[in-house]
């Protein structure tokens, strides 16, 4: 797909963070962008911020963890624009930091029912409607470095689930090549240095009935985690958001199965762990696991 111009995209997670920033990028190439997101009132900013006025840009309240929330979005975006030729993936939240034996069963099924079924419910809304079109459509879908190429071992529950959306996402293009569609998929990892995005706060959505069953410290902002660097004399890199955003359209427009900022390194990371499987070790460096 080269043009993005009158093309009908979803971005869910779109009213905050990366997806905001992925929903300015399809504007300014005239795309029709749908907001998916959990929060109301992140939706309603949004488009008063975004917005001009047309009906190139709208919104839906959409809980990716319900497949019937997520099977409504698809049916609206249908019944209101016709089509969908874009569709990323990418509402995403993350649990606190522990030991494997210290996480609870509702930070599993919260995590996991957002960042893996999410993106299932959305492959199995969407993919069926847009193979039928027979429309040039693309499914893009937002994992992750940590767990996606490698895991911070105490982030074992979001390094897992973006472990699921990379293999989930691997079967999928494999599929739609093999099945000779028009559709295409692509996996998209947010790199290019310190991400200043809504997945430091995902608390402020987690069901009530999800919450977590025992303390934990609360999770440390952005400042927070600039200020420790700073104090351990690391200078963090931070990746603007909509260079980010651009840079994924471009990949979109290259077909590129994999888009990520200094992939080459990515590259040098599974090659370490390749050869540590082979010598039958752990794939980490253990002397420089941080704990986060």
């Amino acid at each position: 797909m080269k043009q993005f111009k009158d093309k009908v995209a979803v971005v869910t997670g779109g009213a905050s963070g990366i997806g905001k920033a992925i929903v300015r990028a399809l504007l300014a190439e005239g795309a029709k962008v749908v907001v998916a997101d959990v929060e109301q009132s992140a939706i309603d900013s949004a488009i008063a911020e975004l917005g001009t006025g047309d009906a190139s840009l709208s919104g839906i309240q959409t809980d990716v963890s319900s497949p019937d929330s997520v099977n409504a979005l698809a049916d609206q975006v249908y019944a209101d624009l016709g089509s969908c030729h874009l569709l990323f993936n990418n509402a995403g939240v993350a649990a606190p930091s522990c030991n494997v034996w210290e996480t609870t069963i509702n930070d599993w099924k919260w995590v996991h029912g957002v960042n893996v079924m999410g993106v299932i419910h959305g492959i199995q809304a969407f993919v069926p409607r847009m193979i039928a079109s027979g429309d040039e459509c693309h499914v893009i879908n937002t994992s992750s470095g940590d767990g996606g190429i490698s895991p911070l071992p105490y982030q074992s529950v979001y390094a897992s689930s973006k472990a699921a959306v990379s293999i989930i996402t691997e079967c999928l293009a494999a599929q739609l090549i093999t099945e000779e569609t028009n559709v295409r998929a692509s996996l998209f990892y947010p790199s290019g240095g310190v991400l200043d995005t809504g997945i430091w706060t995902t608390d402020r959505n987690r069901p009530a009935d999800l919450a977590r069953e025992k303390p934990y410290d609360p999770v440390p902002s952005v400042e927070d985690f600039k200020q420790a660097a700073e104090a351990a004399g690391m200078e963090l890199q931070f990746q603007d958001l909509d260079e980010l955003a651009q840079y994924l359209l471009d990949g979109i427009r290259e077909q590129r199965f994999v888009v990520m900022i200094n992939v080459d390194q990515a590259a040098e990371t599974l090659s370490f762990r390749a050869d540590s499987y082979n010598q039958s070790e752990v794939p980490l460096n253990l002397a420089e696991i941080p704990q986060l």
